[in-house]
């Protein structure tokens, strides 16, 4: 027999475009007029209300960002009147992929939200359908009785950005995007779909995609062919109309031909993951759920075995204010069962960067709402598209109530691969959460033939589990599933030689592969990507907003407690409100700095508001306090809103003075000023500038300002490897090959220019505080570095004001450290990972960047030193260099402080930035909290006089456990409630001390009672709690002091 399979092929793929083209039957067109919104985007009414212009076929239309509205109207002839008719709208579509070009919304006469219009979802059924159906039941049909037509459209004019992420573009910013057009209309018109069309279509689709995944000397795939060959044959015979239906029936057999006996089972769960801002402003991702979601919830109830999981509460909660009619239609397919909210965030938030206790708050403020709003509490963390994982998550999820995890994206790494799909994840205090990542490698498919026989070769368990999910449909900027994906996977139900896939939910995978693999394998510590290392630092003025309101978050919570003691109210609305704000532009590509410029702009905008209304609320607790002590409104106090006893050195009244203050407390400055028990002195030479106070002494080389000598004068030892320079800026080229504002790659390091040149050096001193400010310029930009050493303290801070001004570069500070580190003992939330230096293996090669919380704790066996940052979260360590002829044990730490990259935002940085970060000797980590308090949770001065006792303190035992919240509970009740964490990775016994007696109590993460306590709780009130820690254990306590 003759081989014409290329050829027959061919035609296939010819007919499949032949069949496309002949979908829709058009039956007449429609007339269009449009107004142009001046500004931002106004409400139906205002639009309603306009003076409308022509707008036909052919018209240019949507400067960048811009919004229309079109009117449009027309009759259905009557010779149409029995037809199932549909809208079909081109707003001048270009590609397949929904969400990031130009988008529409369509309402009814009336304003009621109708459906979505996108590249991938252009058809509305008008008379036809569950969606007409219930507007027809309302009274409001689609075609009025004598055939007339009419409906309203908001249309998006967004640029798509993607086409821009390889290289600068103006677009993403409103102000500089332009005004020339983007768009070109294509027009309006009443169609009709052949289904019998569209059902051979798909048919085939499905049939050829399948027949060209399998091997070429299979007789199934000989068979197919044959058979795909056959129904051509009837196409051409009768014509595309007519033989659409004898098509279909040679078809139907190879559809129904049976899966195989150990077919994979493939859950098929709709999915439409919307960033909550990225290469489009906040302002637009409100209206994408609004269209996203009125896509779904007409697609569910066309397909009653649909089912669409979707995360997020902040997207629900815009839905409910942007359209309460669609809020109601989602909560119906709720009760339905098809639509399951998951993830139980209030955002899909970045993973590594927040504080811990921000994690917990995503799940708090998230959890709670979906409770109140949409009546379900999520036990599915649905996370796919965060930058990595810290090892603090499985026990953060499992104390908010989530039993799975779901996410895919380390499917992204660029050198190894996760040895699993289906797995426990073991997070770093031994908490286990059970995880799937899809083996498709994406949340976004659209169920085609390749992409099932790609997660089904490419399932790592496939040997010993049997269950996977398949999530599709358009994500990234929204738009979902579609009818075409739905009708694939019903398709691939039962079909010879390929996944046996089912529409279901998150419970109908997770229940079932939990059950028939329950000895999965056990992935233990962070989830690291090799991937998007650059977001660590890319836009700094974020990352430092992001951390001075976490720092105000907890500040003015504990004020809070301490005012509503006096009868002030406690301000639960505006610091929830403030809290949702913050998690907000905690999203994924907010707070890591990879969105367009707009974004950038606004939450810096926002956290610089967050911070202002803070500050407003410790001013009115701090007033209630001084009003009920009846203090003084005379004269200083200082509040420590931090969980550490605090004695530092502080500016006040212009002067700086050394004070002692203890943890969650308040006293006079005329209290807590202390004489220092080791003074600073500064001896200059002729090269050399020598600061010390009997604990640190440094040194610093006057030709470059450079730091040449750190001595811990207590331990007798130097810290600097010999002949080294610390603190030294070092500008590196950061040219990635692919997404400028995520990537940093490791050949950043073949090169660096030292910024060793000094224009200006001058020295301050005090007994209590002295100082060498050091002024420089490369580049195009300007430094001025300050080194500081204050009485009694045993760190030594640095600081740099920049003037950034550079293209492509990032911006390093050295630290060669003589210190036989194997590891670096790196802050994550609720704890520490401890991370190779060595590159021994292409894991720890890959791992070249790190990301961390407050501290860096690089040790050896009797001493360690740390490095503490302020809001700089990127850094790597690696072994110091040497030869054959002088051994060397040190290790070269440094902190990545700026990047410049020019994509999607093409000025992210430029301008001032204040940096600070300290080298903390003979550190431990209770030390290094200690002072990563001082930098990021300083002492408030205040005006008047007040003493507050600590409200909670913790007392060790042996171990370290550290405060991480004091509020009030969430349900109103006055009760206090205190979040604690083990701090060093070793079991541990502490007390905790509070102020007045309370009857305590353990609580999960929701503050509700949990059935398994971990704590031996005193049944009576009292002020002393004895607690027994696991290694990084979280512990939240509820204290009714009533």
């Amino acid at each position: 027999m003759h081989d014409h399979t290329e050829l027959i092929q061919d035609r296939i793929g010819h007919l499949k475009e032949r069949l496309e083209r002949e979908i829709t039957e058009k039956i007449c067109p429609l007339q269009v007029t449009a107004w142009q919104v001046p500004g931002e985007p106004v409400s139906f009414k205002e639009a309603a209300a306009a003076n409308y212009q022509p707008f036909p076929p052919g018209t240019w239309w949507g400067a960048p960002w811009s919004t229309w509205w079109l009117h449009v109207t027309g009759t259905l002839p009557a010779s149409h009147a029995g037809e199932e008719v549909d809208l079909s709208m081109d707003l001048g579509f270009v590609g397949d992929w929904a969400g990031n070009q130009s988008e529409a919304m369509v309402y009814t006469a009336n304003g009621r939200p109708l459906k979505a219009l996108n590249p991938r979802n252009h058809r509305i059924g008008l008379n036809h359908g569950a969606l007409a159906a219930r507007f027809t039941k309302e009274g409001e049909p689609l075609i009025g009785a004598d055939g007339d037509v009419e409906l309203w459209v908001e249309a998006a004019g967004n640029p798509d950005m993607t086409q821009h992420l390889g290289g600068p573009t103006e677009l993403g910013d409103r102000r500089t995007a332009g005004h020339e057009p983007l768009w070109q209309f294509k027009g309006a018109e009443l169609s009709v779909r052949r289904n019998e069309v569209w059902g051979l279509w798909l048919d085939i689709d499905v049939l050829d995609g399948l027949m060209r995944q399998l091997p070429a000397e299979s007789t199934h795939r000989a068979r197919l062919l044959r058979g795909l060959e056959q129904a051509a044959d009837e196409v051409d015979h009768q014509g595309i109309v007519a033989g659409a239906g004898p098509a279909r029936q040679i078809l139907a057999g190879y559809l129904d031909s049976g899966a195989n006996s150990s077919a994979q089972q493939m859950t098929a769960i709709g999915h439409a993951h919307i960033d909550s801002a990225w290469l489009w402003p906040l302002r637009e991702t409100r209206r994408k759920v609004v269209r996203t979601f009125s896509n779904v919830v007409a697609l569910a109830q066309e397909y009653p075995d649909f089912h669409f999981a979707c995360t997020s509460a902040q997207h629900y909660a815009w839905l409910q204010e942007s359209s309460q009619e669609l809020f109601e239609r989602v909560q119906e397919a709720i009760e339905r069962g098809q639509w399951h909210p998951v993830g139980g965030m209030w955002v899909e938030s970045d993973a590594n960067l927040p504080s811990g206790e921000s994690l917990v708050r995503q799940f708090t403020s998230g959890l709670r709402w979906m409770r109140e709003h949409l009546g379900v509490r999520p036990d599915c963390l649905w996370l796919p598209d965060s930058f990595g994982y810290t090892g603090a998550l499985p026990q953060i999820a499992r104390l908010a109530g989530m039993r799975w995890f779901f996410t895919q994206k380390l499917s992204w790494n660029t050198a190894n691969t996760l040895p699993h799909h289906t797995f426990w994840w073991e997070g770093i205090d031994g908490t286990r959460i059970w995880t799937h990542f899809p083996p498709v490698d994406c949340y976004d498919c659209v169920v085609s033939a390749q992409e099932v026989k790609k997660a089904e070769a490419n399932f790592k368990e496939k040997g010993v589990a049997g269950r996977s999910i398949l999530p599709f449909g358009y994500g990234d900027g929204g738009g979902g599933p579609t009818a075409e994906q739905v009708e694939r996977a019903r398709r691939f139900a039962d079909l010879e030689d390929a996944p046996q896939v089912r529409l279901g939910s998150p419970d109908d995978y997770f229940d079932q592969a939990q059950e028939d693999h329950p000895q999965a394998s056990v992935w233990r510590g962070e989830m690291y990507l090799e991937f998007h290392r650059g977001v660590y630092t890319s836009a700094h003025p974020l990352k430092n907003g992001n951390r001075r309101a976490e720092a105000g978050l907890a500040a003015a919570e504990w004020l809070a407690v301490m005012a509503a003691r006096t009868g002030h109210p406690y301000p639960y609305q505006q610091l929830e409100q403030l809290w949702q704000r913050t998690l907000l532009l905690q999203f994924h590509d907010i707070l890591p700095g990879s969105s367009i410029a707009w974004v950038n702009q606004e939450a810096i905008a926002e956290f610089t508001a967050i911070r202002a209304e803070l500050n407003q609320l410790m001013d009115d607790a701090w007033q209630a306090l001084l009003q009920a002590s009846g203090g003084e409104t005379v004269g200083v106090s200082l509040v420590n809103p931090s969980q550490a006893d605090r004695r530092e050195v502080l500016t006040a009244s212009d002067r700086p003075v050394l004070v002692q203050v203890p943890a969650m407390a308040a006293k006079s400055l005329t209290d807590a000023v202390v004489d220092p028990e080791h003074p600073v002195h500064v001896q200059r030479g002729r090269d050399a500038i020598r600061m010390t106070n009997g604990l640190v002494d440094v040194c610093i080389d006057t030709r470059d300002g450079l730091v040449n000598s750190i001595v811990d004068l207590v331990s007798d030892r130097e810290l600097l490897l010999s002949g080294q320079r610390a603190n030294r800026l070092v500008l590196h080229p950061d040219y990635p090959d692919c997404f400028d504002a995520w990537e940093l790659q490791q050949q950043y390091r073949h090169s660096g220019d030292p910024v060793d040149r000094v224009t200006d050096l001058r020295v301050t001193e005090s007994l209590l505080r002295a100082q060498v400010r050091v002024e420089r310029h490369a580049g195009q930009s300007s430094f001025v570095q300050t080194i500081t050493l204050d009485a009694d303290s045993r760190a030594v801070e640095f600081s740099v004001d920049v003037d950034w001004a550079e293209r492509a570069r990032v911006l390093k500070v050295d630290f060669p450290l003589d210190v036989a580190a194997r590891s670096s003992r790196d802050e994550i939330q609720f704890g520490h990972i401890e991370r190779p230096i060595e590159a021994n293996t292409s894991w720890d090669d890959a791992h070249f960047e790190s990301c961390g919380q407050q501290w860096m704790l690089l040790a050896e066996p009797r001493y360690a030193v740390a490095l503490v940052n302020q809001s700089s979260y990127g850094h790597d360590v690696s072994p110091a260099g040497g030869d054959e002829h002088i051994p060397t044990m040190g290790v070269m730490a440094r902190l990545t402080l700026l990047r410049s990259p020019q994509s999607p935002d093409p000025h992210p940085d430029q301008g001032c930035h204040h940096l600070v970060y300290s080298l903390l000797t003979d550190a431990r980590v209770e030390s290094a909290h200690v002072e990563a308090a001082r930098l990021n949770q300083p002492l408030q001065v205040r005006s008047g006089t007040v003493e507050l006792p600590s409200t909670a303190r913790i007392e060790p035992v042996h171990g370290t456990a550290v405060i991480d919240a004091v509020k009030q509970a969430f349900d109103g009740s006055g009760d206090l409630v205190i979040r604690i964490h083990e701090a060093e990775g070793a079991r541990s016994r502490v007390r905790l001390l509070l102020d007045r007696d309370g009857c305590v109590s353990e609580v999960d993460l929701l503050e509700d009672p949990i059935d398994e306590p971990t704590q031996q709780l005193p049944a009576s009130t009292c002020s002393r709690v004895e607690l027994t820690l696991r290694p990084f254990q979280i512990l939240t306590l509820r204290v009714s002091q009533r």
